[in-house]
């Protein structure tokens, strides 16, 4: 009876969904399970190439940098080209760069490809987000968005402890393997995904078809809240480790606190969204926001390894529901035919803050204090509450009939 229950509890959570789908997730896990030069960046330029940290974090900067860069030009391509051929190039100029990037010793060169390297990494998100929306009916895209994010957080965490063990052979190595899996992940993309983007209207566009970007006041609105929530939960991996230092707490004890965001995603991102997926989206992001600010907030009261832990678990929460929820809002609010343009807007939020977070942590930490850098996620997260409650009121839901799909696909896994 048990076996018979967990059956029904998985065909509930995964069933229903296209076969392209499938295919576009297990692209998605491929890829993550590749991402290692990340998880050892600033080891590797620091221990192995004997840099300093400083030049380190410029580094790492400039790799977010590229992500700022390509993130809309991405989804303009995708709306243009197709999303199929985004995630080609993308996957293939991946593993050039991040090749080559192992092999350059001097600054500058280093450098360079560590901002193409930030190209090519992160222009196929808005292609890949476009693609659920284009192939997953609207009813179905929460679900699919929340197990794309699982897949990326499984990816990463296992990617995260064989990037241990990678380095302790060679460095190189680690270099090498991300860019054989980007390479599997284009491969999987070239055989299995055709092409999503949605047909051209041959009898006219809505005024909405037409609206550019960043002319789309409610939308803008919410990027920036995105960019605010980012800001937040970027102090996970950035100013948790300071603030745990100046604690007394180590290396081995802030991994200990962290690993309880990576578990608990695995472990509850399924069912969470089980439970939101058909729930209003306003009150669902209102909640995560102030639950992330009441998380980070929390963090300038702890003092123990186990404290720590526990306001990870809360502000993991508020990631595990905000996520697809906001990705699910962003298709909403996009017209068909710019779906990858809205996509690579609102996921250049998310990494301009991957570059402001770890400024704006220093400058804090070093002239204010720890308590200020909390306090001021806490009011980051009410603030953010506040804006979506004012922006999404009255906001529309999808509408399914009035989309334009490719032909459905039969309901399977690959």
């Amino acid at each position: 009876m048990a076996i018979a229950n967990v059956k029904e509890y998985v065909r509930e959570s995964t069933g229903g969904l296209p076969a392209g789908f499938w295919w576009l997730w297990t692209s998605t896990l491929v890829n993550r399970l590749g991402s290692f030069v990340a998880t050892f960046m600033t080891l590797y330029l620091t221990a192995d190439r004997g840099y300093s940290a400083s030049y380190a974090g410029l580094v790492v900067s400039l790799y977010s940098a590229g992500g700022i860069i390509v993130s809309p030009m991405a989804g303009i391509a995708a709306d243009r080209l197709g999303r199929r051929p985004v995630l080609l190039v993308a996957q293939v100029s991946t593993a050039v760069s991040v090749v080559i990037l192992g092999l350059v010793r001097d600054p500058f060169s280093i450098a360079v490809m560590a901002f193409l390297f930030g190209v090519a990494s992160n222009a196929s998100r808005p292609a890949t987000q476009a693609m659920v929306a284009d192939i997953v009916p609207p009813e179905d895209r929460i679900r699919a968005f929340s197990l794309n994010y699982w897949a990326i957080n499984l990816g990463f965490a296992v990617s995260a402890v064989a990037a241990g063990f990678v380095v302790e052979y060679n460095y190189f190595a680690g270099f090498a393997a991300e860019g054989v899996l980007a390479l599997a992940c284009g491969l999987i993309v070239y055989v299995k995904i055709p092409e999503s983007r949605p047909v051209e209207e041959t009898d006219g566009s809505s005024p909405k078809d037409a609206t550019p970007v960043f002319r789309d006041g409610r939308f803008m609105g919410i990027v920036v809240l995105a960019f605010a929530l980012a800001l937040v939960f970027q102090q996970g991996f950035v100013g948790l480790p300071l603030a745990m230092g100046e604690k007394g707490l180590g290396g081995a004890e802030y991994g200990m606190a962290i690993a309880v965001n990576g578990i608990l995603i695995v472990a509850v991102q399924v069912p969470v969204t089980r439970m939101i997926q058909h729930r209003a989206v306003r009150p669902l992001l209102v909640f995560s926001s102030l639950l992330a600010g009441a998380g980070f907030g929390l963090t300038g009261l702890a003092g123990s390894t186990p404290a720590f832990a526990l306001t990870v678990a809360l502000w993991t929460l508020a990631e595990v529901i905000n996520a697809p929820t906001q990705n699910g809002l962003v298709v909403s609010l996009a017209p068909v035919r710019s779906r990858g343009r809205y996509q690579g807007v609102y996921n250049s939020a998310w990494a301009a803050a991957g570059l402001v977070a770890p400024l704006a942590a220093g400058f804090v930490l070093d002239n204010l204090g720890a308590a200020a850098l909390w306090g001021g996620c806490a009011v980051l997260g009410g603030v953010a509450a506040f804006g979506y409650r004012l922006l999404l009121t009255g906001a529309p839901d999808p509408a399914p009939s009035s989309e334009s799909r490719p032909p459905a696909e039969d309901h399977a896994t690959p």
